[in-house]
Order: C-alpha cells, then structure tokens, then sequence
C-alpha cells in the first residue's frame, strides 16, 4: 500500500524521539520532516545518539505541507501557538501530544475539534477524526484502571490513587527534580490532589457514568528510574474477586494492548512496549486495582500511532510490536 506520509513538530524531546524510533520501523509510514528551532540542519543521530544508523534525515526549521498527518510533541501551550502561527492545510490530520485540547472546557482553536484519542474509549470516534488530542500519561494509566467500573456504573464512592511515574515524565528541561543526583536513591511527591491530568481523567469517567461526581485521590510521585508508570487504585465494590475480573476481561477482550495479569504485575513486563498490565486484588470491600504503562509509549508516542493507525484503517497493533525490557 501506499506509504503514509508523515511530518513531526518538536522531534528533539523525549516523546519526539520516542515518536521518530517508531515511524521509522513503521512499514506503512514514510517521514517527510523533523522540525526543531533549537536542531536545525543538525541530523536526528546527532540528538537522538541509538537512531546512528537508522536515519540521514536532518531536523528543519519549517514545516511542509505535503504531508497526511502532523504529530505535535510539543511542551503544553505549545501546541495552541503553534496552530495559530502556522496555517495548516486541512487536508492534513493533526496528532497532538500535548494537553492543549484534551477537555471540552479548554480553548479550543476555531474550526479545529479534537477527540481524546483514548482507543479503549473512543475507539470508533477516533477512525472517522480529523484531529486527536493524545491522552496524558497519568491519565491513560488511572483512566484503563478504571474504565471497565464506570462503564458499568459501579464507580459509587472515592477513589484513591498513588501513582509513580519515572524521571522521563517530566520532559528533557534542566530542572532539580530530573537530574540523576536528585533523583536517584530519591522518592517524592507532587501535586497532591489536583495534578493536571485529573480533569481529562473525570471527564472519561463522567461519560461512561455521567453520574460520577465523587473525589479521585490522587497522590503522584516521582520514582528514581527512567521511564514507565506504576499506579494502584482502589474503591469500595460490591463485585467479588471474580465478577471484577470477569468484568475487566469483558471490557478488554477487543483492545490488542490492555491484559488482566493473574499473577501481580511489576514495571519491566512493560516498559518499551505499547502495552497496558492489570492485576486485580479485593481486600474487604475494596478492589485494588495495579495498572502498568510505559509513559513514553503507551502514555504517549506509542498511542499516538496506534491512533494514527486507527485514523488510517491499518491494524492498531501495525509498529507497535515491541520488546519488553523484561530484566
């Protein structure tokens, strides 16, 4: 078939990186560009060090118009800026991996409408979508941990996470908090309560069950390792042990990426892959429910091709076949 062309904005970072490794072993894709102001006319091995090798392409500084769809990997507010500075043909599909337009209440630039590209959500919306908003990486692990409750109408009290993510989750800036002397031997929080992904996670959960109003506890923190997301929920349920799962297998039977491990799950059956671990536990009238991501793939680049495929009418799974780093 023919070659998909595609064009990347902000290519330099860490889900640009991530995003370009897996378009160039895409067997339908063909890049056309990698922009980056700060990279310009430097090649992409030149930044990205493992891609020596893989690609002589070099990073611009303008964008091209004869592309089909535009992956935007960059930093929050960006992404409006970008739009409204650059006339994109409305030919062209739009992938944003930004959180500029993930809820219905932020602005939204005129003429543009984005879906949340959750495929576990909006699966047949995102097929017919002319522009998708990439979920957040926190939002996507909270979110498959409690998709199947809501849409069973059974999220009828608080729920309660704690959530680690790895130092990639805060982007390549130079600040104390990423920095390995910091962070390595090192556990934090941040954001107590009100991290930034909990709006698009309750709008999810509000519409599969419009009558959730309850708090989401969120406590994020920071872990002392590189990538994924490890995330334990928990819920007052009425389910058994059995019906929870019967009822997360229901759910997740016809999504390639999400599985519902027997046994309890750690973060390096995940980590390089596309793929979402879920182990279930009740103790007394609370289901624990531990989610698994890699937060540079299925948190991001890795979901935002599987949203590409589904815009495309490919196999979601096409490129995302990944190794997990396993041990």
């Amino acid at each position: 078939m023919k070659k998909i062309k595609v064009g990347v904005v902000g290519g330099a970072g860490y889900t640009g990186g991530e995003l370009i490794r897996l378009l160039i072993n895409h067997p339908h894709v063909e890049i056309s560009f990698v922009q980056s102001r700060s990279n310009t006319s430097n090649f992409i091995y030149e930044v990205h060090t493992d891609l020596l090798g893989e690609t002589d392409l070099k990073f611009c500084a303008s964008p091209t118009q004869e592309i089909e769809v535009l992956f935007l990997c960059l930093a929050h507010g960006a992404s409006t800026q970008f739009l409204n500075e650059n006339k994109i043909n409305n030919a062209i599909k739009i992938i944003d991996l930004s959180q500029d337009f993930r809820t219905n209440t932020q602005h939204r630039e005129e003429q543009r409408d984005f879906v949340y590209g959750l495929p576990e959500l909006n699966r047949q919306e995102i097929t017919t979508a002319h522009h998708i908003a990439n979920p957040g990486c926190f939002a996507t692990t909270i979110q498959l941990a409690l998709l199947p409750l809501a849409a069973a109408q059974m999220l009828n009290n608080e729920v309660h996470v704690t959530a680690t993510t790895g130092s990639t989750g805060a982007g390549q800036a130079l600040v104390e908090t990423s920095q390995f002397s910091w962070r390595t031997n090192n556990l934090s929080f941040y954001k107590a309560f009100d991290h930034q992904h909990l709006a698009e996670i309750r709008q999810s959960l509000t519409q599969l069950q419009p009558n959730f109003h309850q708090a989401i506890n969120f406590i994020p923190h920071r872990g002392n390792f590189a990538r994924g997301i490890f995330a334990t929920c928990y819920v007052e349920s009425k389910l058994s042990i059995t019906e929870a799962i019967i009822l997360y297998e229901n759910y997740y039977q016809n999504h390639p990426f999400v599985f519902i491990s027997k046994n309890n799950i750690d973060l390096k059956q995940v980590v390089n892959t596309n793929k979402c671990f879920l182990y279930l536990e009740k103790h007394g009238h609370n289901l624990l429910i531990a989610c698994a991501i890699d937060n540079l793939l299925k948190g991001a680049s890795g979901q935002a091709v599987q949203n590409m495929n589904l815009l495309f009418g490919l196999e979601e799974t096409t490129g995302l076949k990944l190794k997990a780093v396993a041990f």
